[in-house]
C-alpha cells in the first residue's frame, strides 16, 4: 500500500472516480493519506479520520510507506488563521485555509511562519475557535472558511483545540460521555440531532446560556433547548434534539 500527502490548499475528496461526482470531505494542504486503489485520473485514498474517497491524481504528491510513518508521528501543528501563506525561496506559493497541516512543510521544502494550534487539547479554547467560523456559507462536503457542513465545522474546530474526531455526525456521536440535560453541558460540548427516522443528521457545538453555534445555511448562532435547535429568524425549531454529549 502506498500513500500521499496535499501539496495544494484544498482539494475535494468525492464519492466515485468523476469529476462531477458529489463531495464527501475535503483534503487540505499538508494532510496525509494511504492510497488504496490507482485508477488513470484518480486515486482511491483513506484520511486519517478513515473517510474514504477518490482525488484527482495531479492533485497529491505520491509518498514512501516510510515517509508515511515518519511523519505520522511528527507532533500535529494546524494552521490557525483564517488564511495563511506558504513559502519556498521566500516567494509565496499559495494561500493556505484554517485547519491545514503544517507540520509537514520542512519536508515538502515549503516554508510556514503563522500561527498555528493543535499541539495539546484545550477544551476553553473551543468557543474562541468556532466563533471564527461565523458566517460561513454552508456547503456539503466543507471543511474550510470558504464552506463547511455542520459536522466538517465541528470537526475542523475540534481539531483546533487538539482533538481528532471523525468525519460524520453519526461517527462522532459514538464518542464521549452522554449527559441527561443541557443544564448538565459546558461551553464546547456536542448537541447531536435526528429526523423523523431517527437517523442522526446534524451536530452543533454548545455555547453558554442555551445557546448553540451550528453550520445550518452557514455557520450561526441559535438557541437551544429540550425540544432542539430554535432560529429566532424564523421563530420555529430547525432540528430535532437527539442527545447530548461530553467529547473533549
Amino acid at each position: 500500500m502506498t500513500s500521499g500527502i496535499c501539496t495544494l490548499s484544498i482539494v475535494p475528496l468525492q464519492g466515485v472516480n468523476q469529476h462531477n461526482a458529489p463531495v464527501l470531505s475535503e483534503v487540505l494542504y499538508g494532510e496525509i493519506f494511504q492510497i488504496l486503489k490507482v485508477k488513470k485520473h484518480f486515486s482511491q485514498v483513506c484520511l486519517s479520520d478513515k473517510t474514504t474517497g477518490w482525488i484527482e491524481n495531479s492533485q497529491f504528491i505520491e509518498i514512501s510507506t516510510a515517509d508515511f510513518e515518519k511523519l505520522s508521528k511528527q507532533t500535529p501543528k494546524i494552521s490557525a488563521n483564517l488564511v495563511e501563506f506558504i513559502y519556498k525561496d521566500a516567494q509565496i506559493l499559495f494561500p493556505i485555509p484554517i485547519g491545514s497541516i503544517v507540520q509537514h512543510t520542512a519536508f515538502l521544502g515549503h516554508q510556514f511562519e503563522g500561527k498555528t494550534s493543535g499541539s495539546k487539547p484545550e477544551k476553553n479554547n473551543i468557543r474562541t475557535m468556532a466563533f471564527m467560523f461565523v458566517n460561513t456559507p454552508f456547503r456539503k462536503g466543507g471543511k474550510s472558511p470558504f464552506g463547511m457542513d455542520a459536522d466538517g465545522f465541528v470537526q475542523t474546530v475540534y481539531a483546533l483545540c487538539g482533538f481528532a474526531l471523525p468525519r460524520t455526525a453519526v461517527e462522532q456521536a459514538e464518542k464521549g460521555i452522554v449527559l441527561s440535560f443541557i443544564e448538565e453541558a459546558e461551553i464546547g460540548d456536542l448537541a447531536f440531532f435526528d429526523d423523523d427516522e431517527g437517523n442522526i443528521v446534524h451536530v452543533g457545538i454548545i455555547l453558554e446560556h442555551n445557546h448553540i453555534i451550528h453550520a445550518h445555511g452557514q455557520v450561526r448562532v441559535d438557541r437551544l433547548d429540550q425540544t432542539g435547535i430554535f432560529n429566532p429568524e424564523l421563530r420555529t425549531h430547525t432540528h430535532k434534539l437527539r442527545l447530548i454529549k461530553s467529547i473533549a
